[in-house]
């Protein structure tokens, strides 16, 4: 069976340990999100934080997330000091018996939405919407150069959907797009992010790549003593925005990284919803080539339209296929004799989760009835495989 998670910010999330236990998971997907990006994850810390979660009854064995400082990422700066201090962090957590880490390694912006509560029939979800995006990047933060990266007709639409915008939703737009990390009430100003922007002229795909492989090179042999597998999360949304170059996006992306990283403890954090953004992804195909390096799953639907435009669907809804994703890899853990830790990514909020201060795309009811809609289908795919004698 899949490990039932759920992601929990800390203490100062809404939503409480007590809430997710109760929603029938066993295990707690978190991170030290007060400790500045970079620096050490203690013992001490790390150990208070795994007594919180096993109070409540869970247990705690993947991180989400341990951050990338923006030097590594453009290997410039404090780099060496961040990799050096990135290490001791997975030697504390493995020592704590942290299994997996998850991470991403896109620049300056760690996800992105143009609306953070887009109106669906079973409560809000989060959108994102080209015309509103090139909207925000050419009239409201201005980037310089933005205009090479758009087609007059697409500027021109991005200027009608802009001109039509009343303040308080130009206001909206920006907050959403301006939204800061995972766990952080912090939102980036307009200043933040073209000076950080500017850090990372002249770095592209191909250089980008080249960082993440060094990277992870470098702290392979603390993976290798800590036991930690590493879980690298696809970009969200999964193609270049803000002029920024994307380095896991597609199945090629993947490829690249397998061939290219030495140890066995790196793979994948495989996440239907932002892999399912992009038209071209075959997720059952994807899972299929790389399932023996998925070490944990994120399990949502994104419903896209022709202009690539996708919204947070229903856990039984949009393009995913989320019954074919559970199926595999239940014959994944099956051959290999493991279970794979899970958590429902995102969720609607419902009327009642208006009540709980909780993070964009982290309600508490509208996940726990993803968890539900997960299980269920997990049920019938192991109900049809005992059917079936296997």
């Amino acid at each position: 069976m899949l490990q039932k998670t759920m992601r929990w910010y800390g203490p100062q999330d809404g939503v409480s340990l007590q809430d997710i236990a109760q929603a029938g998971c066993t295990g707690v997907v978190t991170a030290l999100h007060h400790i500045p990006v970079g620096e050490i994850w203690t013992d001490q810390e790390i150990k208070k934080r795994k007594h919180e979660v096993e109070a409540a009854g869970m247990v705690w064995q993947v991180v989400e997330s341990l951050p990338v400082h923006e030097d590594i990422k453009r290997r410039n700066g404090n780099f060496q000091r961040w990799i050096d201090n990135y290490k001791i962090s997975l030697q504390n957590l493995g020592e704590n018996g942290i299994q997996v880490v998850t991470y991403n390694f896109m620049p300056v912006l760690d996800w992105l939405r143009t609306d953070l509560h887009y109106p669906t029939k079973t409560g809000t979800a989060l959108r994102f919407e080209w015309d509103a995006f090139r909207a925000f990047d050419l009239f409201i933060l201005k980037r310089p150069g933005v205009e090479k990266d758009y087609t007059t007709e697409q500027t021109e639409a991005a200027k009608a959907y802009f001109e039509k915008l009343s303040e308080e939703n130009k206001a909206r737009l920006a907050s959403s797009c301006m939204q800061g990390l995972p766990g952080s009430k912090e939102a980036f100003s307009r200043e933040n992010i073209l000076a950080l922007l500017k850090e990372f002229e002249g770095i592209d795909e191909k250089t980008l790549q080249s960082h993440l492989f060094q990277f992870l090179n470098e702290i392979s042999p603390a993976l290798e003593k800590s036991g930690v597998k590493m879980a690298i999360h696809p970009d969200d949304p999964p193609f270049p925005v803000l002029g920024l170059p994307r380095i896991m996006s597609h199945a090629d992306h993947i490829r690249a990284l397998l061939e290219n990283t030495t140890s066995q403890h790196v793979g994948l954090c495989f996440c239907t919803g932002s892999f399912g953004a992009r038209k071209e992804n075959d997720l059952p195909k994807m899972f299929k080539e790389f399932g023996s390096r998925i070490y944990f799953l994120h399990l949502r639907s994104t419903a896209r339209d022709q202009g690539g435009n996708f919204f947070e669907a229903d856990h039984l809804a949009g393009d995913a296929n989320l019954y074919t994703i559970i199926k595999l890899a239940t014959e994944l853990q099956h051959v290999e004799n493991r279970s794979i830790p899970m958590r429902p990514d995102h969720g609607h909020q419902l009327q009642i989760d208006a009540a709980i201060d909780s993070f964009p795309g982290y309600s508490f009811v509208g996940r726990m009835k993803g968890l539900a809609e997960i299980c269920g289908m997990e049920h019938a795919v192991y109900q049809e495989r005992a059917e079936k004698g296997l």
